[in-house]
């Protein structure tokens, strides 16, 4: 943005928006002042609900971590792979904040609420397809060349791990609905039952009633589907059916469907490529030996203090920037995203330093005291934990631009980028600095022998690479050229 634009986009518009912006307050001279207490109070729910998913892949990892180290390496090799599909199929509840931050900030209250319904319409039209992959886990694992047991214990966690794939995307769906209108605690608390839930079934199903690490995927499968009914009977509450008329905004619209799955499939696609190149890191992780395997894994586990909350700051972004568009005023939305962008690097660079510093205590915790592997885990994690570090900050860059982004129906071509980066880039570097000669999948590309450390040095360079490059994306404004109601 030019000067003189910045500083018109400060001031008090000669013609103020439709509708009433968010968190904007003005200062004795008319200008224009991002108020950081409205921005906090809509993020922090978020923040926390994320961190609370945080603890629900640890509360995970650790109870599967009590089993074996091949127990968590079989967790790594599908723990991606199921949120590739999850979010590939579940675009159509993730379109939803967008669409019911925009018709909040335009006062279309009625069709914020007919945005849930879509949703979950959309959720029946991708259950099969769930139902399908969930039925292949074999199939799917078996061109990797895993170990037999650690690929014999992934099958076991994969079925009922994708049987709750339409739980998932039907929880993004409403929660998606009350963050998008600013109402956040809602998700918090949903989020909250589903993790004190989750971990009840997982010390029952695994080792009580003794289904060992499919126990884990049935706790959270049972969990999330608890989570959809709770989060429906708030949205159809007495108080919600006044202002949203949330009850009379059932009846199936098939072009609103097609309009949700228009913006959903690209969003859905943008994060399950990414998973796609990430699955693929972490299964060349586990392709070098247990010990690589559950310290990648427990890494991934351990940076999620970083990412998830960070994703509440993100996703706090796609709810400012969608409310300023619904309201007329685009130049706020930059702002705002702006702001956004800013919090979340702040608070993953901090947080990925701090566990990079208390790295051989938080490693202890997640594996197993009795495996002869334990010490080399130890030792590998450490080192992994400062790699990690570096990934955060880039991260954060890429997730508060890609969110942002969303939030104005810019989606397409940051998918697109994407796939280059990832599929072209990421995944050929990761295999050759992981792979010694002789080691990896294929032969035609240069094998440096590097390990996990390899692998994790190509996943710096790229979130490095798509984060300026998303940055730059939403800087330059192109999303302003976009209409998705």
């Amino acid at each position: 943005m030019e000067p003189a634009q910045a500083g018109a986009a400060s001031r008090q518009p000669p013609h103020p928006p439709r509708r009433p912006l968010p968190a904007v307050r003005y200062d004795a001279q008319g200008r224009r002042r991002v108020d950081y207490r409205a921005v906090i109070g809509l993020a922090a729910p978020l923040f926390v609900t994320s961190a609370v998913q945080a603890v629900l892949s640890l509360t995970d990892t650790w109870f599967i971590g009590r089993l074996s180290v091949d127990a968590t390496a079989a967790m790594g090799a599908t723990f991606f792979l199921a949120l590739v599909f999850l979010l590939l199929f579940g675009g159509v509840g993730l379109a939803v904040q967008t669409f019911a931050a925009q018709n909040y900030g335009a006062g279309r209250y009625p069709e914020a609420a007919k945005a849930v319904w879509t949703g979950l319409y959309g959720v029946l039209l991708v259950a099969p397809l769930f139902i399908g992959v969930g039925f292949c886990g074999h199939a799917l694992l078996a061109p990797f060349d895993l170990d037999p047991n650690i690929e014999r214990l992934a099958v076991q966690y994969w079925q009922p791990r994708l049987l709750g794939g339409p739980f998932g995307v039907a929880l993004w769906a409403v929660t998606g609905f009350f963050n998008g209108i600013g109402r956040t605690k809602v998700a918090l608390v949903v989020t909250v039952g589903i993790a004190i839930l989750n971990a009840i079934l997982n010390e029952l199903l695994i080792f009580r009633f003794g289904l060992g690490i499919a126990g884990s995927a049935w706790a959270s499968t049972i969990a999330l589907c608890m989570g959809v009914i709770a989060s429906i009977w708030v949205f159809l509450a007495a108080g919600m059916r006044e202002k949203f008329k949330c009850h009379l905004a059932w009846r199936f619209d098939a072009k609103a469907l097609l309009r949700t799955l228009a913006l959903g499939a690209p969003i859905g696609l943008f994060a399950a490529v990414d998973l796609v190149g990430f699955s693929l890191f972490q299964l060349m992780q586990v392709k070098l030996g247990a010990v690589d395997g559950a310290a990648t894994q427990i890494v991934m586990m351990l940076t999620s203090a970083a990412f998830y909350p960070g994703l509440g700051l993100a996703l706090a972004g796609t709810t400012l920037v969608g409310q300023s568009i619904g309201a007329g005023d685009k130049d706020w939305a930059m702002r705002l995203g702006t702001t956004a962008i800013k919090l979340a690097v702040v608070y993953m660079s901090v947080v990925g330093v701090v566990l990079a510093l208390n790295g051989p205590w938080l490693i202890s915790w997640f594996a197993a005291s009795a495996d002869a592997n334990t010490a080399a885990v130890l030792h590998l994690g450490v080192k992994l934990l400062w790699i990690a570090a570096a990934y955060q900050i880039f991260d954060a860059l890429n997730m508060g631009s890609s969110f942002c982004l969303r939030g104005a129906g810019d989606v397409l071509a940051p998918t697109v980028a994407l796939i280059f980066l990832s599929w072209f880039g990421f995944v050929p570097l990761a295999h050759m600095l992981s792979f010694a000669p002789g080691q990896g999948w294929v032969d035609f590309l240069p094998q440096y022998g590097y390990g996990a450390t390899g692998g994790w040095s190509a996943a710096v360079i790229y979130i490095c690479l798509l984060g300026l490059l998303l940055l730059w994306r939403w800087r330059s404004g192109v999303w302003r050229k976009f209409d998705v109601l």
